[in-house]
């Protein structure tokens, strides 16, 4: 669990997640809060490993985390995310009777209503082709507060980058884990709820994911895969400073975008151009923060 100035919601989270009957042992890394979130959480959750930033290292913190853990698998969650009880040792259970499997995505429901998050009728549907064997719908990418990752895998795909930072931090990562060989499941039956912070910097988090959208893009798709889906996302933005400055971002990364460029091979491209339609049209999708 990974969390930055928000101890109220982070202590009400982890009194959740400690009394699941899994009993799973619980990291958090606290990206260099100012609000006293180590100290208060050592104080009240003896049991809690807590790994402390000297910065905010974003979704790269996550990284840290998975290094200090000791299980084969990893279930990320969120400072305002609960996975509700079963739902761990339902994705676990997956990930242990199929080993081709990377990562597991559970349903999210969004407090206080219950009602399925947005983005829900998108993964029920995927279009990525599945072997009959897989559990679920086929993934090309995750949301990480809602999935469980195979560590091994999540190592061999380098985890996340330092240089997307986060906000749809997880795609990038996604696809390298597909290009490697393994499957990202969705699964309706590991349910976990979101209650979204007060606290969000929505127009900040939709820069970054403007950004990162177009970084990954940039990153692994083909010449004109990548000129399409740019023009796509850009054109759904509103027209103002914020997409102006991911824009921006995305201009002083081209050192690290000649460096990091790797094309998928034809046939993940192939499937990447199959959620293209979805994704433009996608309410979830919409970066209008």
């Amino acid at each position: 669990m990974i969390t930055h100035d928000r101890r109220e919601e982070l202590l009400r989270t982890l009194e959740h997640m400690t009394a699941l009957p899994e009993r799973a042992p619980v990291i958090v890394v606290d990206n260099a809060s100012g609000d006293g979130s180590a100290e208060a959480v050592r104080a009240r959750f003896p049991e809690v490993t807590v790994l402390v930033e000297p910065v905010n290292a974003g979704a790269v913190a996550r990284n840290h985390a998975v290094r200090c853990a000791t299980t084969p698998y990893v279930t990320f969650c969120d400072d305002d995310v609960r996975w509700q009880p079963g739902a761990i040792r339902t994705a676990v259970d997956l990930l242990d009777r199929h080993p081709d499997i990377g990562a597991v995505m559970g349903r999210c429901l969004v407090e206080p209503d219950l009602v399925e998050d947005p983005l829900t009728p998108e993964l029920r549907d995927s279009p990525v082709p599945a072997p009959p064997w897989l559990p679920g719908t086929a993934l090309l990418s995750v949301m990480a507060g809602l999935t469980t990752v195979r560590v091994s895998a999540f190592h061999a795909a380098g985890g996340f980058s330092e240089r997307l930072w986060l906000g749809g931090e997880e795609e990038l990562l996604a696809i390298d884990l597909v290009r490697a060989g393994w499957w990202l499941c969705w699964a309706e039956e590991v349910v976990v709820h979101h209650r979204p912070s007060g606290r969000r910097d929505s127009r900040g988090r939709r820069r970054l994911g403007i950004r990162n959208t177009l970084l990954t893009t940039w990153a692994r798709r083909p010449l004109g895969a990548a000129l399409r889906r740019s023009a796509s996302v850009l054109a759904g933005c509103p027209k103002d400073r914020h997409t102006v400055a991911a824009v921006g971002g995305v201009l002083r990364a081209l050192p690290w975008l000649l460096r990091e460029r790797r094309c998928v091979p034809p046939e993940l491209e192939a499937q990447l151009r199959l959620l293209e339609e979805p994704q433009r049209t996608s309410v979830a999708r919409r970066y209008v923060g």
